[in-house]
């Protein structure tokens, strides 16, 4: 059975293994090094984070990060959501993305946004499942290891919140 939980500081060194598969991929993120948990803890709202576990291990994760610190936009919020690579294809990143898309709105934020490369369409779909739509692609948004990658831009408007 997966539970969804709050993550917690000493969730770090499984949550850092999960997000080092996740850059291996090349598919999750331009980011090529797991950075040190103050930078990570600096980088992703404290009130929105969230691990899944089966028999109480953690499996996935998923968090919030600021679009922007400017006032106007305190209630838009970018989404990541990261499974194990044993653990995919399971219902997990669905059951995180749906309680984030959850807490998300019980602490304000009324939209939600996800670039995603365009190859990664298992998360590309994931996020039409759960709400978002697409918004539009970004061309040759960023080059990693001399190739270039276009990011899907997927939103997601709160019904509750905001309106």
């Amino acid at each position: 059975m997966i539970t969804i939980r709050s993550l917690i500081p000493s969730d770090w060194l499984t949550v850092s293994k999960i997000y080092a598969e996740g850059i291996a991929t090349k598919l999750a993120t331009f980011e090529t090094e797991v950075p040190s948990w103050e930078e990570w803890n600096r980088k992703y709202i404290k009130t929105c984070r969230i691990v899944a576990e089966i028999q109480d291990r953690v499996v996935g994760f998923a968090v919030l990060s600021l679009v922007s610190k400017r006032k106007v936009y305190k209630g838009i919020a970018e989404v990541s959501v990261y499974v194990s690579e044993e653990n995919r294809g399971q219902g997990i990143g669905e059951k995180l993305l749906n309680e984030l898309i959850h807490q998300s709105e019980k602490n304000g934020f009324w939209t939600l946004q996800a670039g995603i490369f365009s190859d990664n369409l298992a998360s590309i779909e994931l996020h039409k499942k759960c709400g978002f739509r697409v918004i539009g692609v970004k061309e040759k948004i960023g080059r990693m290891d001399g190739i270039w990658y276009d990011n899907h831009f997927l939103e997601r408007r709160s019904k509750t919140v905001g309106q």
